[in-house]
C-alpha cells in the first residue's frame, strides 16, 4: 500500500515539473514596436491636445461633450495673439498693399490658411476620438462662415487674392502651421506647470458671441 502511494506521489511530481517547463517554453509574445506617426498625424495629435488644454483652462472648465461652434470660435480668436501675419487696418496707408514699403503698427493675426488647416485636423481628430459627425463642433456652420470672413478680410487688407487651389497632401498643409501650434502647445504646458501663487498674472480673453460676452481666464507666464 505504501509503495502505491509513493508511486502516485512520484508521478504527480513528474507532472508538476512537466507543466512548469511547458509554461516557461510558451511565454507570451513580446509586443511589437509601433510605427512612428506621420508628420500630419503628429501635428493633429498636438492640435488636439492643445484644444483639450484650452477647454480645461476655460472658466469654468468645459467638457468636450458640451463644446459648440461658439467655443471653437473663441479658440480661433484666442489663437490670434500667437499669429505672425500682418493684417492692415482700413486706416493704415498700406491697406490692400501686398508688399508694404515700410513697417506699420497693424496687428499680427493667424493667417487664414493656417486656421483653415487647423480646423480640418481638429475636425478629423474629434471623430477619431469617438465624436459623432453630426455633433462635430468644428464642422459647425458658424465656424465655416467665420473662416470665410477671415479669408475675405485678409485678402482685402493684404491685397492678396485667395484662389481655390488643388488639394494639398496632409504633409504639405501643415508646413506653415506646425511651428505656430508647437509654440502654442508649449505655452499651455508652461501655464499648467507654473500655476502657483507666484504666477505673474492672469489673462482674460473675452469674446462677443451672440450679443453676450464670455470671459475665459488663462494663466500666462511669459
Amino acid at each position: 500500500m505504501s509503495a502505491a502511494v509513493a508511486a502516485a506521489a512520484a508521478a504527480a511530481c513528474v507532472c508538476d515539473k512537466s507543466n512548469s517547463s511547458s509554461v516557461s517554453v510558451f511565454s507570451p509574445p513580446s509586443p511589437q514596436p509601433t510605427l512612428p506617426l506621420s508628420r500630419y498625424e503628429s501635428q493633429k495629435r498636438r492640435d488636439w491636445n492643445t484644444f483639450g488644454q484650452y477647454l480645461r483652462n476655460h472658466r469654468p472648465p468645459l467638457a468636450l461633450s458640451r463644446c459648440s461652434g461658439a467655443h471653437v470660435l473663441e479658440f480661433l480668436k484666442y489663437l490670434d495673439q500667437f499669429g505672425k501675419t500682418k493684417v492692415h487696418t482700413q486706416n493704415c496707408p498700406f491697406f490692400g498693399h501686398p508688399h508694404p514699403p515700410a513697417p506699420c503698427p497693424c496687428p499680427l493675426r493667424q493667417a487664414w490658411g493656417s486656421l483653415d488647416a487647423l480646423i480640418g485636423r481638429l475636425r478629423a481628430a474629434f471623430e477619431e476620438n469617438g465624436g459623432q459627425p453630426e455633433l462635430n463642433p468644428f464642422g459647425a456652420r458658424a465656424v465655416r462662415l467665420y473662416l470665410r470672413e477671415v479669408r475675405d478680410a485678409q485678402a482685402k487688407a493684404r491685397g492678396i487674392a485667395y484662389e481655390k487651389k488643388k488639394r494639398k497632401k496632409p504633409q504639405q498643409q501643415i508646413q506653415s502651421t506646425a511651428t505656430d501650434m508647437y509654440e502654442i502647445g508649449n505655452h499651455f504646458q508652461q501655464g499648467v506647470s507654473g500655476q502657483s501663487s507666484e504666477a505673474k498674472g492672469t489673462m482674460a480673453v473675452g469674446n462677443s458671441l451672440g450679443g453676450g460676452r464670455s470671459m475665459i481666464a488663462l494663466s500666462v507666464l511669459n
